[in-house]
């Protein structure tokens, strides 16, 4: 018995790994997260028992030892178990957390990469998150961090330096906050920014800006959403292919 922690990657389905679609048709039980797609759900046998987990911002913090309780249950129950995770399980998808927990209870547990949604929803809006002469550096960083920490973790200011490309996952209400940290850690204020929403999906969305505007212009856009910010989330005009 072993309890797989498998990456559902962006939503488009066609960018499902070979490695976790295998796992989808052979699950006993899946345990899947709130933005994996119906026709990757629909790989799973008829008679594989679905378990929703999904989390959404402001649920209750307890919610993730529901989640680690069951893993546990099905996992000493069943052959196979796939905790289906939206991306990739290890870039802000708790996947360390939940193999610590099993590691623990002595459960066996695989890790299954998929495309994170700052890569597809980068690469399905045409934009290089490198590119030579514009970005040798790229940092994933989280807008939404973990409020039991106590403090932000993450200095905005510094990191207007330290790379080219910056994607935010998960910022989308915090965007004004962040665009203004990163002007007064030096970065310019017309730096090109995109925001994806629903990234990979039929329902894709951008809107592109500069640091100094884009907070007014995704006045209205909803998560989930990534922030690109740097040189190259200009390109995604020239070399959009969708």
């Amino acid at each position: 018995m072993t309890v797989y922690l498998v990456g559902a990657g962006p939503g488009d389905p066609g960018l499902l790994t070979v490695r976790a679609a295998e796992l989808l048709r052979t699950a006993d039980v899946v345990l899947y997260d709130r933005l994996v797609a119906d026709d990757i759900l629909g790989m799973a046998p008829n008679g594989a028992q679905m378990v929703y987990v999904g989390r959404a911002v402001g649920d209750d913090t307890t919610h993730q030892d529901s989640t680690n309780d069951m893993m546990l249950r099905y996992g000493r129950e069943y052959e196979t178990v796939v905790r289906l995770k939206g991306g990739d399980p290890i870039i802000f998808g708790r996947g360390g957390e939940e193999a610590r927990f099993l590691k623990s209870h002595g459960i066996p547990y695989e890790i299954i990469p998929g495309i994170t949604s700052g890569l597809g929803s980068a690469a399905y809006s045409g934009i290089p998150l490198t590119y030579r002469g514009y970005s040798s550096s790229v940092a994933f960083v989280t807008g939404h961090e973990d409020p039991d920490k106590g403090h932000e973790s993450v200095e905005w200011e510094r990191l207007a330096g330290a790379v080219d490309t910056i994607v935010v996952m998960m910022g989308l209400s915090r965007i004004g906050i962040i665009c203004e940290g990163l002007v007064r850690g030096g970065m310019d204020p017309q730096t090109p920014v995109a925001v994806i929403r629903y990234g990979t999906t039929p329902m894709q969305d951008i809107v592109t800006g500069t640091i100094s505007d884009i907070s007014d212009m995704v006045g209205g856009m909803r998560p989930p959403a990534n922030i690109i910010i740097g040189r190259v989330a200009g390109l995604g005009g020239e070399l959009a292919w969708r």
